[in-house]
């Protein structure tokens, strides 16, 4: 069994569920729920559930190959009353509904798309994500998201509660892959849940941090790989290693663990190609394998790609 936990939320956590399918044997996503912008945000008040969006797109992420179903989830109205509200939202509010739960709700989607791994919420809780930078304070995620110079989110309520079946899949885990994706509005919005970092901070997995392909506008302007390990070590999620595709111009700065340079890049557009990762984070797990926590500075590779040890 090489069980894999990944952690973040929206494209860059679906495009390493893509890649785990290829490697792995059981698969767990943990999603943020924070999302507050467009048709999630408007179900969300609509219908007082939480944020739909990432957890439709990582179901889909892990449905079964050619799923018509799964197309569908991902088409959005053009007219009427529920334009701009993607089909799967839909399917998956009346699941939550009919199911009487949110994760028994998600897992009766889950099979309805025979999904090759579960899915599950960084929180059972309605929370909303508030930042606090150099501006001051900011609330909501679209609010977030649009802030530049962000030291610190958290969610509201505090002491929100991810389901035991998160926790216990972390701490099952022989790989945790964060990231990639917004930095603060995705990842950390998932990593923010008190219970869900301090499980990473303990696991017994091998925990990477795959690197955006690029600082992203404003949220993460003028990053390095060592201001986003910077940024998780504040939030109390540790890592063990980052993987980095410098191709993109990213500077690496120091980051303090060990940093791996390989290409990860879709060669047509400027995002995460999951067979690329996919080798890249077998290849970390086949060379290195769990438990091992490896401690000093980075040792990084930029010119074959291949991993140091």
């Amino acid at each position: 069994m090489t069980r894999v936990v990944a952690l973040g939320g929206g494209h860059g956590t679906a495009a390493t569920l893509r890649a785990a399918r290829r490697y792995a044997t059981e698969i767990t996503a943990i999603v943020s729920v924070a999302d507050d912008g467009g048709s999630t945000g408007r179900l969300r008040e609509q219908l007082d559930v939480v944020a739909l969006g990432d957890l439709r797109k990582c179901l889909v992420a892990l449905a079964a190959e050619g799923s018509v179903l799964a197309r569908a989830f991902e088409h959005r109205f053009a007219e009427g009353d529920l334009a701009g509200h993607a089909v799967g939202n839909i399917v998956l509010a009346g699941m939550l509904e009919a199911a009487g739960g949110l994760v028994a709700g998600i897992d009766e989607t889950a099979a309805l798309l025979s999904a090759a791994g579960r899915v599950l919420p960084a929180t059972v809780d309605r929370v909303a994500l508030k930042a606090i930078g150099a501006g001051g304070e900011v609330n909501g995620q679209v609010a977030v998201s649009n802030a530049g110079r962000i030291e610190r989110v958290s969610l509201v309520p505090e002491g929100c509660a991810p389901p035991d079946e998160a926790v216990g899949a972390i701490e099952a885990a022989d790989q945790i892959v964060i990231g990639p994706g917004s930095l603060y509005t995705s990842v950390l919005a998932a990593a923010a849940v008190g219970p869900i970092a301090r499980a990473i901070s303990g696991a017994r997995a091998q925990r990477v941090y795959v690197c955006n392909l690029r600082p992203q506008i404003p949220e993460t302007e003028g990053y390095s790989v060592a201001d986003h390990v910077a940024a998780l070590e504040r939030h109390g999620v540790a890592v063990d290693v980052v993987l980095w595709d410098p191709s993109m111009g990213m500077e690496v700065g120091e980051a303090g663990v060990r940093v791996v340079a390989r290409p990860l890049a879709s060669p047509s557009r400027p995002v995460h190609d999951p067979v690329r990762l996919a080798a890249a984070l077998s290849d970390l797990l086949g060379s290195d394998g769990p438990c091992r926590h490896r401690e000093g500075p980075a040792d990084v590779d930029a010119g074959t790609g291949s991993t140091v040890g």
